[in-house]
């Protein structure tokens, strides 16, 4: 029997393999298996069984093992597969890794386990003591054994096998390849309960109470409980002896054993079941959408609703209806700040049904709840954009909340997809409707709306009778000449908060940047404390009392003099969060404050237990970065400011205006949910800039009239589809080399695509690697589905590879760029 697999590697093509008869049975198109690659073990996906041995000259090694029993990836998850591995420009095992648990692979690592007396006489003897060779030399004549990755990262190069094999040579190393397994697995916990009928033990007590009080103690509370119970958790709670269960087990009294038990997030937020009464809007919308689900067929429909609208309310029935049919639904929130909220409501309608994923969650969480989805326990999957690829079956609804953020695109590894788009495939691929909502939808999909390439419904009022906020916009360049602002705050926004405040009122303040100060600057020489790895500023963050780079998370110490000139005089410029929560515990000492941003969530459960206690009032103003502008419903907030409305306008991408206008259209909308006023107060420097009064007026249309006339006019999308190509090396020139050489090949195909010339990316350098950029527009009407784009960018990838003798740097293909910094 032989078999094609397909590895997480960017290769476009499948290996063969061999299957060793006992492995026969297990093995369909859509499982794992662990096999030989070159002179690794890794783990790969079967994509088809062939039926005889094919006509190859290489040897056909064997595969080692089965990881799965049950098809993972159904026919129909192929050709979705296939798609994101085509469209993003990846290889297909690339893109089926996301079908699977993060730590459930099996691949071997190579292991170095050095000669450190020998090793240390070759580095005493080398005369460049800067070289990659001495530079190994020094690394492992201290250790008893490195791991390769470890051994890269540490002399800062990657390629370094040429060296090792000489030093092998040598007898200074010996280099191992060792098989690590699964880093998840299921877990089994010890349980213990009575191993005879509670009459029997009855009989006994009186002799137990007279030998051992501890054995006498634990059997009455194995009577009391009348259920079996976790052996921990009893030593832990009634502080018995293991010795005493031993004994008691020996006698025939208790019995131990080994059961499997599923780990199972918790966020500590919970709501009361609230049973809401539909406005005529949001009924017909559910009616609308309703149709497209018994057609069950693939469909796209836009819903523009204002903030407060019920768009949530709309989910749960549109659920409701499409779990009556037999078929599943994944509901898709941008990120885990929306999961509390919404996940609460889900399970109060849903129960059992409802599994959440996201990456908050351990490997463990994550483990056990796929395998629960696999099983077809699960019927509703919600969660940020990994929720996509959770092995549903019987599909019958996607939705995709807030469609216009951001944070659905994947940028920091492949394949990058866009999570709204491919949804969308998903659904077409699987046959069933998909529904975007958002009150601020992205420039892209109102387009497409619009062109009726999606149907479009509207929710234009608020539930509840609530109405929209009142926004004020603060000029804080006029207000520092009236001498009006105290730091960062405008006596305006201080009389606004001080009046919520004694009306017990909640409050949200926006900032969109962490940390307490933004740069350390030098007066005397204008030196800014830039991160060593990465052509950024440095953050001070007051908490920890360090400075730390927000890409590569490199901390140092707060200088006490300037680094260039020796200066005591640094000053500490822009608003972090941090700041923001200091200066309002200054001006407001009795008020709770607490803060929501990456730093203070990091820890498990610390979101929830925020939320939970603003709701009930025990927190009276909640700081935070754009995390508190997405999908958080407290009817009692009824003031949101805004301390600065450029932290996105400025940013150097043809998107900075549309962001703008979603952040603050959606922090705003926090504000006045129910029917106590709310109210907005922005500050800003300039409050004549046309996005600022679109959202003043609360206008969706006349932002997206004016916001599409400039991306026709300047080529951007809708109008063009984009593809970023990235360069990056920890030498400067050998990036800047790939990207001129791909560019030379590129350019062939100026005919039909518009071709940049390679660039320095406008943070030049992260995490030790300098980049070089190119963006490619391709125009949709002579290429609607990007065929030709991709095409090009893959010969020209191919040619310009083919003589390089630069393999080993690394070019990134981003479709449909999200950011181009």
């Amino acid at each position: 029997m032989f078999i094609e697999v397909v590895f997480p590697l960017h290769f476009r093509k499948a290996f063969t393999y061999s299957v060793p008869k006992e492995l026969e049975n297990y093995l369909k198109p859509g499982i794992r298996v662990v096999a030989p690659f070159g002179p690794r073990v890794m783990t790969g996906v079967v994509v088809s069984l062939l039926e005889q041995k094919p006509a190859i000259k290489e040897e056909i090694k064997a595969i080692q093992d089965v990881l799965d029993f049950k098809t993972v990836v159904s026919e129909k998850d192929f050709h979705f597969y296939q798609w994101l591995s085509d469209y993003y420009l990846c290889g297909l095992g690339e893109s089926l890794k996301l079908a699977f648990p993060q730590g459930t692979d099996i691949e071997s690592k190579k292991r170095i386990i050095p000669d450190k007396e020998f090793s240390l006489k070759l580095f005493s003897e080398e005369e460049n003591k800067t070289s990659i060779k001495a530079k190994i030399l020094k690394v492992v004549s201290e250790k008893d054994s490195i791991s390769l990755r470890q051994l890269q990262k540490l002399v800062k190069k990657k390629n370094i096998y040429s060296v090792l094999k000489k030093l092998e040579s040598l007898g200074a190393i010996t280099v191992h390849n060792e098989v690590e397994e699964a880093r998840v697995k299921e877990k089994k916990v010890t349980f213990i309960k009575l191993a005879k009928p509670v009459d029997e033990i009855y009989s006994f007590l009186p002799e137990f109470e007279r030998r051992s009080a501890k054995q006498f103690n634990l059997l009455l509370k194995l009577i009391s409980l009348k259920a079996e119970i976790p052996l921990s958790e009893l030593i832990a709670k009634e502080e018995i002896s293991r010795a005493s269960v031993k004994s008691l087990e020996n006698k025939g009294f208790v019995r131990l054993y080994e059961k499997r038990v599923e780990r199972i997030f918790s966020d500590k937020y919970f709501e009361e079941f609230v049973d809401f009464k539909l406005t005529e809007d949001q009924t017909h919308v559910i009616g609308e959408v309703t149709k497209k689900i018994n057609e069950k067929k693939f469909s796209v429909t836009l819903l523009h609703g204002v903030t407060g609208s019920g768009k949530t309310q709309v989910y749960i029935e549109l659920i409701k209806h499409t779990l009556q049919l037999g078929k599943t639904v994944i509901l898709l929130v941008p990120e885990i700040s929306l999961t509390p909220q919404i996940t609460n409501r889900l399970k109060n309608n849903f129960g059992e049904e409802v599994s959440v994923v996201h990456s908050k969650m351990s490997l463990g969480e994550r483990f056990d709840t796929w395998e629960k989805i696999l099983d077809n326990k699960s019927k509703v999957i919600i969660g940020a954009r990994s929720a996509l690829f959770s092995p549903l079956q019987e599909l019958g609804l996607i939705i995709v909340d807030e469609e216009h953020d951001n944070s659905y695109k994947q940028d920091d590894q492949t394949p990058k997809y866009q999570a709204r788009d491919a949804a969308i495939m998903k659904g077409k691929f699987f046959d069933c409707p998909v529904l975007l909502g958002s009150a601020t939808p992205s420039i892209e999909s109102m387009y497409n709306a619009l062109s009726q390439k999606y149907s479009l419904l509207e929710l234009p009022q608020r539930v509840d009778d609530a109405q929209l906020p009142k926004i004020t916009l603060v000029n804080v360049v006029d207000e520092k000449k009236n001498k009006r602002m105290e730091n960062v705050f405008s006596q305006l926004l201080l009389s606004k908060i001080d009046d919520r405040l004694k009306k017990k009122e909640g409050i949200i303040i926006l900032q969109n940047r962490r940390g307490f100060a933004t740069q350390i600057y030098c007066l005397e020489c204008a030196n800014i404390e830039f991160c060593d790895s990465c052509s950024v500023s440095l953050v001070f963050h007051i908490n920890e009392k360090k400075l730390r780079c927000h890409y590569c998370d490199f901390e140092k110490k707060i200088p006490e003099n300037c680094s260039q000139c020796g200066s005591k005089h640094l000053k500490y410029f822009g608003t972090g969060t941090e700041r923001v929560e200091d200066e309002l515990a200054i001006h407001f000492p009795e008020a709770i404050i607490s803060r929501i941003d990456s730093d203070s969530i990091s820890k498990k459960g610390n979101l929830g237990n925020i939320l939970r206690r603003f709701r009930d009032g025990e927190i009276n103003i909640l700081v935070g970065t754009q995390i508190v502008s997405k999908g958080m419903d407290f009817p009692h907030v009824t003031l949101v400011g805004v301390v600065s409305a450029e932290t996105n306008l400025w940013m150097p991408d043809f998107r900075a205006d549309e962001r703008t206008f979603q952040l603050l259209t959606q922090v705003a909308g926090r504000s006045g949910r129910s029917k106590i006023e709310g109210e907005v107060v922005i500050q800003t420097q300039n409050d004549k800039h046309f996005v600022l009064r679109k959202v003043i007026e609360n206008d969706y249309k006349g932002f997206y009239e004016k916001e599409i006339l400039d991306r026709n006019k300047r080529s951007y999308p809708p109008f063009m589809r984009l593809a970023l190509i990235e360069a990056k090396d920890k030498n400067e020139s050998r990036a800047k080399e790939v990207i001129t050489d791909f560019y030379n090949e590129i350019k062939k195909f100026k005919n039909y695509l518009v071709v940049t010339s390679p660039t320095t990316a406008i943070i030049a350098k992260l995490k030790d690697e300098y980049r070089f950029q190119i963006l490619i527009k391709s125009s949709r009407l002579t290429d609607p589905g990007g065929g030709h784009l991709r095409q090009a960018i893959t010969m020209a990838f191919e040619h310009s590879r083919k003589n390089s003798k630069l393999q080993d740097v690394k070019v990134f293909f981003d479709i449909d760029p999200q950011n181009i910094l």
